[in-house]
């Protein structure tokens, strides 16, 4: 299983009187994680966009573990929990060091801009379709320094 790793300095304005995250931050870290997965096996948003489609979120889930605190680093682990053609499920963890902080899950459909018609990523996004098979079968299970994954 192929898990992308992404870090973040927490600032200042991400915190509340507590000087802990604010819990709707880590649905923006989950957002980065999901993107720089997807920019580590070749794929890009800004071209989906291009191409009429977009991947709106369906379902969201966070579990909190531990507070974050403001000038920790976080580290996003993503990955692929699901794909079936349709809908994709992304895996989250946050931890700061080595302690889990959050967990999460998001589920996202690519759909038509014009229309928000879901799509069959096999017949409209086949690279897009290919790239996910290869994750959830384990094919593509790690990356290249380039970024592109490896088979």
């Amino acid at each position: 299983m192929l898990v992308s790793e992404t870090r973040a300095q927490v600032r200042y304005a991400e915190t509340d009187q507590m000087g802990v995250v604010y819990h709707a931050n880590y649905l923006v870290w989950f957002e980065l994680g999901r993107t720089a997965l997807l920019e580590s096996v070749g794929l890009d948003y800004v071209h989906l966009e291009k191409q009429g489609f977009v991947s709106p979120v369906i379902e969201i889930e966070a579990k909190y573990k531990s507070p974050v605190r403001y000038g920790d680093q976080v580290t996003i682990k993503t990955w692929l929990k699901d794909y079936d053609g349709l809908r994709i499920r992304y895996a989250y963890e946050v931890l700061v060091e080595d302690r889990l902080c959050a967990t999460g899950e998001s589920v996202h459909v690519c759909v038509r801009a014009q229309d928000g018609r879901p799509v069959a990523m096999r017949r409209n996004l086949p690279q897009w379709h290919e790239v996910y098979e290869g994750l959830k079968s384990g094919a593509i299970s790690r990356l290249r320094r380039s970024g592109e994954a490896e088979r």
